[in-house]
């Protein structure tokens, strides 16, 4: 393994590469890729922090609780409220911020304030050449050109390793209250996610719990707008059924801190999707399913299976539009499965393309974004 203590070492170390080359930030995700380990680890360190403008810029390898921890003391956050996934996985390790940046890693506060590339404001990263480039800034009208920055978001390290990141920041909620409307079906739950999303009431947080059949909605903000929505709210959906307020505060926090990791679904046998979709189109896939158990989060836009280890999730739900990745697996049903969803032909030369340019030697996470090749977990 080679652990890069530095931008130049990085570069190095990737220009002197003579096979594939696996990049590893914390090690959370457990992934075993072909060839020589090149770790982000070493690369720690908050470069930049502004509050006042809602700027930081940190090393790729800088462990999230690390940058969590600094905001908090202003009461700031990372407002695309990034997954841990080591309950899940089963992993050890710390999450790092460029690799929540590689992997576009969004929690479900994604359906208000947006993804993590959404907030990407500027990246450098190593190219397979070996080259350092920079692009974008520190401020969003500093993203000129090619938009590398978010192109590297969700690229999973298969276009360049990640050096330094700078991101946009928001304020932390003074507070925030959970609403319950318990007693829904699969079709209820998606129309009544969708009319709250679709209020004037800035829904930060909208799932479905399928073994409670209970929907689970979050209002953040300044105490007194939280108050004043969470009643409006419980006006507008007591139309629908029974509305209650489930928790306030840390309470509520700790809800969805269960909701964004899937807690319920750790330690629990069988294999692990994620499929996304249109939320309308939930009630249809989720039967398909044929799950174990499921959660839908982002107002049924995504939806979290757990199915029998070796199920083909992709081959149940047949023609759809959207798609399944599998998160946890067994060696084997990764390999046969892939871990991402085939890309439609015309989709996938041009992603072939971008990681030919960016990567010319084809070394960096080799057979991450294909079927059929030997991932571990």
């Amino acid at each position: 393994m080679d652990i890069a203590q530095t931008e130049s070492e990085m570069a190095a170390c990737v220009a002197g590469a003579s096979g594939p080359v696996a990049i590893r930030g914390g090690g959370t995700r457990g992934l075993v890729l072909p060839g020589e380990v090149l770790t982000t680890s070493g690369l720690v360190g908050v470069q930049l922090y502004e509050p006042g403008a809602l700027t930081l810029v940190a090393s790729a390898g800088t462990p999230v609780a690390e940058i969590e921890t600094l905001l908090a003391a202003e009461n700031q956050q990372l407002a695309f409220e990034p997954m841990d996934h080591r309950a899940l996985l089963g992993t050890s390790g710390a999450p790092t911020i460029g690799g929540v940046v590689a992997a576009n890693v969004s929690g479900p506060r994604r359906i208000q304030a947006g993804a993590c590339r959404d907030f990407m404001l500027g990246v450098r990263y190593v190219d397979g050449t070996g080259a350092v480039i920079k692009n974008g800034g520190r401020v969003m009208k500093n993203v000129t050109g090619y938009d590398l920055v978010r192109l590297m978001g969700g690229s999973w390290g298969t276009l360049g390793v990640l050096t330094q990141v700078s991101l946009k920041v928001l304020p932390r909620p003074q507070a925030q209250a959970t609403l319950c409307v318990p007693d829904c079906d699969m079709a209820q739950a998606v129309k009544t996610m969708s009319v709250a999303l679709g209020s004037p009431f800035e829904i930060t947080g909208a799932a479905y719990v399928t073994d409670r059949a209970e929907v689970l909605l979050r209002i953040e903000g300044f105490s007194g707008s939280v108050a004043y929505r969470t009643g409006r709210l419980i006006d507008l959906l007591d139309r629908l059924g029974a509305v209650e307020l489930r928790a306030e505060g840390a309470a509520s926090g700790a809800i969805w801190k269960a909701i964004r990791d899937v807690e319920a679904f750790a330690g629990q046998p069988g294999d692990v999707w994620r499929v996304s979709i249109k939320p309308s189109d939930a009630p249809l896939i989720a039967p398909r399913l044929k799950a174990d158990a499921l959660l839908l989060d982002w107002g049924g836009g995504m939806i979290w299976a757990r199915v029998p280890a070796g199920t083909d999730l992709r081959a149940r739900i047949g023609q759809m539009s959207g798609h399944a990745t599998l998160v946890r697996a067994d060696p084997e049903t990764r390999a046969r499965l892939g871990m991402f969803h085939p890309q439609p032909a015309p989709l996938a030369t041009i992603s072939a393309g971008l990681r030919a340019r960016f990567d010319p030697r084809g070394i960096f996470n080799t057979g991450l974004m294909d079927r059929h090749q030997p991932l571990g977990v």
